[in-house]
């Protein structure tokens, strides 16, 4: 038999989990975020199917998200229910023969020995749905970013296959911030170049790239655009990356010093969060969005792992020190990145 990766992605799953309990809404544009009160500040955390065909999605402020789609259904995030039915997704996918790797609460790799991958992949489906009447799409690949990227193709519902064989014909014409892992940054960056396809990018020299965009970073884009990556799965407990927490103003600060004290205030509750997970933060971010909507982030490395809340909050302090524009703030942030 041969070894594959498959990629199991919950389809819309906030939303899925919120029509759950609310089938009445079936049918209907859904977009749950904030205190779920469009007339206040806030994004959106996911939107139904139906809602996105309006041009909302996640991290659009609620306000312009009511303005595209009036008729929508807003709906308050419920954190303990998202991470509850995640939990029995999880415990569902372990009940198979396939190796599992956590991704977040709505996506997670499986390694299975297999002769017919899109049968296992069916298999997933129906299994997951009757235990949480959620559906999955699922993403075959022959390692993780070809597993990954097929999945997208496969939504809603559906298995798609991408391997060595097809990678070219399916991803070769397309714009290289398709790859998992290359934002709109970096894409622009790469235009700038002369380099817009997952093909072109394919055939660059990894050399000329390294000198230009970094010695590991350079290689490691030209292998993407080439489809090579790991294909092993590990089942490892999931570790989060990083814990944040954010707060919206309803009315922008003006005032830095209040604006000092919100960070502290952040960066106790993210140090608890810390705490409770007996980790350590070796980075801290603070990130403000200021009136309207432009974004600015700003972070200080520790100079030792620490879950020291005084630790963290001088390396907030620091960081948003860097900050000089003091233009008025609607959204503060603090996000404190973990060793591990």
């Amino acid at each position: 038999m041969t070894g594959w990766v498959l990629h199991v992605d919950m389809d819309q799953f906030i939303a899925a989990v919120e029509l759950l309990r609310r089938p009445g809404l079936r049918g209907r544009p859904v977009v749950v975020g904030g205190d779920g009160d469009p007339t206040r500040r806030g994004v959106v955390s996911t939107a139904s199917y139906e809602a996105r065909e309006y041009g909302v999605h996640s991290g659009l402020p609620l306000r312009t998200a009511v303005r595209r789609c009036p008729d929508a259904v807003f709906l308050a995030v419920d954190r303990e229910l998202y991470e509850a039915a995640s939990a029995r997704v999880m415990a569902t996918l372990r009940e198979g023969d396939g190796v599992v790797e956590v991704l977040g609460w709505d996506e997670a790799f499986l390694a299975v020995e297999t002769d017919d991958p899109e049968a296992v992949a069916r298999d997933i489906q129906l299994r997951v749905r009757a235990a949480t009447g959620l559906d999955c799409s699922v993403g075959i690949g022959q390692n993780k970013l070809q597993a990954k990227l097929a999945t997208g193709f496969g939504k809603p519902a559906g298995v798609f296959r991408l391997t060595d064989e097809s990678w070219f014909e399916v991803l070769g014409s397309r714009p290289t911030d398709v790859l998992w892992g290359v934002g709109s940054k970096t894409a622009r960056r790469l235009r700038g170049m002369g380099i817009s396809t997952v093909h072109e990018l394919a055939q660059t020299d990894p050399q000329a790239l390294a000198d230009a965009v970094g010695p590991k970073t350079g290689p490691w884009l030209v292998r993407l655009a080439q489809g090579r990556a790991s294909a092993t799965v590990v089942s490892a407990p999931y570790l989060a990356r990083s814990r944040s927490r954010e707060v919206t103003f309803q009315r922008d600060l003006e005032d830095w010093d209040l604006v000092g004290r919100e960070v502290a205030l952040l960066v106790r509750r993210v140090s608890e969060d810390v705490v409770a997970e007996q980790r350590r933060a070796v980075r801290v971010v603070v990130k403000v969005r200021y009136a309207p909507f432009t974004t600015v982030t700003h972070g200080r490395a520790l100079s030792a792992p620490s879950c020291d809340v005084e630790v963290i909050g001088q390396a907030a302090q620091a960081a948003l020190d860097a900050f000089t524009s003091r233009d008025p703030v609607r959204l503060l942030g603090v996000r404190a990145e973990l060793e591990g």
